[in-house]
């Protein structure tokens, strides 16, 4: 390269970083967040005043199910690696972010029916039941139903989205595939398994947990990934529940706008237990 070439390119780069550089120092925090885009997505379609905290509670949730989902695809990916330890803190914040989705409840529920009824109507046949990300988390943490795809048939991305995530494997089949690694005996059918299906109890899988539970110095980074998922099982059954109670105490046994049967399929959903050879164990110990 020419003295005279190298110059001009010198120059070249030190222009665009300078230009770089100038923008972070402009940089506003209202940039950095693109909170003009944020605060400017409520918009109510009616003009009663409790439409808004209906708005803000469900698109606040919708930010900490993206965290959530965030935060477990990176556990899923380091428990299959079999290197647990950075899961730990990952786990955790799913944890402390569910309990803050279980108190959004609490906002919520000083929502009274006399309040809803007056823009319910403006919903239309949006409803929680199409929220994906609660699918997808559904599905990471091992709770499939194929049949909830057919809610996102009109929207190719999402359902292909969906599709892809109900044939992976789950943040408990990794766990379990982790067990096997380590020499605990494993059946193989809970190895190489159709992942599209809910997991089914094994008694092999309990019976491995249940070593680990007795041998904590032995395994105890499988104790403290079983007891992380144990705080997330019992956390997401609490947030069903008081999604449960919230909905009765507005709408009591209404359907509900998406054509749910409302409280009735929230109550039929709380039977499902997350990790349940985590649970039953407690009793053989």
């Amino acid at each position: 390269m020419s003295h005279s070439n190298k110059n001009n390119s010198e120059t070249r780069h030190g222009l665009e970083n300078n230009i770089h550089t100038d923008f972070q120092k402009e940089m506003t925090y209202g940039d950095y967040l693109h909170l003009d885009k944020v605060l400017s997505s409520q918009r109510r379609l009616s003009g009663h005043h409790d439409e808004m905290v209906f708005i803000v509670i469900h698109q606040v949730s919708e930010l900490w199910m993206k965290l959530i989902l965030h935060e477990l695809h990176a556990a899923i990916s380091s428990i299959r690696k079999n290197d647990l330890e950075p899961a730990f803190k990952m786990l955790s914040r799913i944890s402390r972010i569910q309990q803050q989705l279980i108190k959004s409840w609490d906002v919520l529920s000083t929502l009274t029916p006399a309040d809803y009824m007056q823009f319910r109507d403006k919903l239309g046949h949006s409803s929680g039941f199409q929220s994906y990300q609660n699918r997808l988390i559904e599905f990471a943490l091992g709770y499939k139903n194929v049949q909830v795809l057919s809610v996102y048939a009109h929207q190719p991305e999402l359902h292909r989205q969906l599709q892809q995530a109900l044939h992976e494997p789950s943040i408990y089949d990794a766990a379990i595939a982790v067990m096997a690694a380590r020499g605990l005996p494993v059946d193989q059918e809970c190895l190489q398994r159709d992942w599209s299906e809910s997991y089914t109890p094994n008694a092999s899988v309990e019976a491995a947990w249940l070593e680990v539970y007795r041998n904590v110095n032995q395994y105890w980074d499988l104790y403290e990934l079983a007891e992380k998922l144990v705080d997330i099982a019992s956390q997401q059954q609490q947030w069903r529940f008081n999604h449960m109670n919230t909905v009765e105490r507005i709408i009591g046994h209404k359907q509900g706008t998406g054509g749910s049967s409302g409280v009735m399929y929230l109550r039929r959903a709380l039977e499902h237990r997350f990790f349940s050879e985590l649970w039953s164990l407690r009793t053989e110990l």
